[in-house]
């Protein structure tokens, strides 16, 4: 056994002097396993720094969630894997030692590992499981992955992008760059904007499309686009003739979370400010903001659709 040849060759290091050899076990144990956690750790974080490059230029939304969640647990497989050292740099410290104390000093090594277990089962240990239950539900029922915007709930001005997540706890970048730390405990849930971004759309109607068309272009020319600006610069998707010289017209962009403002309040006051000097670019109706996410207009499609349904029914039942 290996455990053997290193109490045989350190019997004959340290022989008759007991407590140096205690010292030497422990500090080349805990230099071992903190290079060995270092190592292992830094080369899953490698692996989930080439994952994560490679989520962010994915055009399949698929394979963007899959990538994601793979990300989701190499992290939380780094935070395995340095316990797992610990816990084995532990058990071989009293592998190699346990034999080579005398039973006074074993039943005193027991008294005093129960007395420090009996401290921290009731100061760590018990907020320690309460995180580790927390992480491992969000984990598994998948309430969000890393590189998510998500919102923190009972506190709703804790908000950014997750970064990390172990079974212990989880790490936050705020838009403005803070870096929030939260237990895993105090979740109490989340909102969560896929993709961190969020689609709006502004219809507006007017009378001269061709003419709206220029200035609405050189209106988005002066809005900033970037991750924490306009994720998706503002472009027209749509213009539909629905009487003679009159159009209804929409644009739509994305922002990221708490930058809306772009759009709803600056954007909206330039077309104003456009309409206003501008004689030949008349807004009828509008500018009207609204967001424009494609998988809760499905949804709630479909529960318009069961509503019209139970009413057709309810209808039907009167008569």
């Amino acid at each position: 056994m290996i455990i053997d040849a290193i109490k045989a060759t350190l019997d004959s290091w340290f022989s008759g002097n007991e407590p140096l050899k205690q010292i030497f076990v422990m500090i080349v144990t805990a230099i071992v396993a903190y290079w060995l956690s270092k190592f292992v750790a830094n080369s899953i974080i490698w692996i989930a720094k080439k994952i994560a490059g490679e989520s962010d230029i994915a055009s399949s939304e698929e394979r963007f969630i899959q990538l994601r969640r793979i990300e989701t647990y190499l992290s939380v497989a780094t935070a395995i894997t340095r316990f797992a050292v610990v816990v084995a740099a532990v058990f071989f410290v009293w592998a190699v030692l346990s034999d080579g104390q005398s039973s006074n000093a074993n039943a005193a090594t027991a008294i005093g590992a129960g007395a420090i277990f009996a401290v921290l089962a009731g100061a760590t240990i018990g907020p320690l499981l309460r995180d580790i239950t927390a992480g491992a539900t969000m984990i598994i029922e998948r309430w969000f992955d890393v590189g998510d915007f998500v919102q923190i709930e009972p506190f709703m001005d804790v908000k950014g992008v997750v970064e990390r997540l172990t079974l212990r706890s989880t790490r936050i970048r705020s838009i403005s760059g803070e870096v929030i730390w939260l237990h895993n405990q105090h979740i109490q849930g989340v909102r969560v904007t896929p993709r961190g971004v969020r689609t709006l759309a502004i219809d507006i109607f007017v009378n001269n499309v061709d003419q709206a068309k220029k200035t609405i272009e050189k209106l988005i020319k002066t809005l900033r686009s970037g991750p924490t600006m306009l994720a998706t610069p503002l472009h027209i998707v749509e213009s539909e003739e629905l009487a003679e010289d009159f159009w209804r017209m929409t644009i739509v962009g994305q922002t990221a979370p708490g930058r809306e403002w772009l759009v709803e309040n600056f954007f909206v006051e330039a077309l104003k400010a456009a309409d206003a000097r501008n004689p030949n670019f008349s807004i009828v109706y509008g500018p009207l903001v609204r967001y424009a996410d494609e998988a809760a207009e499905r949804r709630f499609k479909r529960a318009v659709r069961v509503q019209q349904f139970n009413a057709k029914a309810a209808n039907k039942s009167k008569k």
